[in-house]
């Protein structure tokens, strides 16, 4: 697979371990992954490259991880947002989906589970970005096609 080619996954997690093992998972299954422990660290990334898929700690240690969801840079297509928490409650769950989260998952987590949601999104974000090409597409034949440049 070309560099070009591979999904862009920031994990966020104040956890070193956490980090390191989903860094090294995602990475085996050809993933780009790039890495944060905290919120701040995790903004500053995402203003400066594009990633397709986030997943997000929702305690982070300077910020909570909704709030995060809300301040990170989007790129185009929209970047994914998977929060992953060890202290799972309905009003979090809830306050996540409405701050923009695209999932929720918790932890401890399967690594299986986590690659499977993963690959899921990001087939998703893959079939609305082909999806807006094929309109702008059409937006762009037909506008031609009325100026008569056909």
């Amino acid at each position: 697979m070309k560099k070009a080619d591979r999904a862009r996954i920031l994990v966020i997690d104040d956890d070193e371990n956490i980090r390191r093992s989903l860094s090294t998972v995602l990475i085996e299954k050809g993933y780009e992954v790039d890495v944060a422990a905290t919120g701040h660290e995790a903004i500053k990334k995402s203003k400066a490259n594009f990633y397709n898929l986030a997943l997000v700690d929702l305690r982070l240690p300077d910020m909570d991880g909704t709030r995060l969801l809300t301040e990170m840079k989007e790129g185009v297509p929209k970047m994914v947002k998977i929060i992953i928490t060890g202290y799972p409650s309905l009003e979090n769950a809830i306050e996540a989906v409405n701050r923009g989260a695209d999932s929720y998952m918790v932890k401890p987590y399967n690594v299986d589970d986590v690659l499977r949601r993963v690959e899921e999104t990001l087939l998703r974000q893959r079939e609305a970005k082909r999806y807006s090409e094929e309109k702008v597409k059409e937006y762009i034949e037909t506008r031609a096609r009325e100026e008569g440049y056909d």
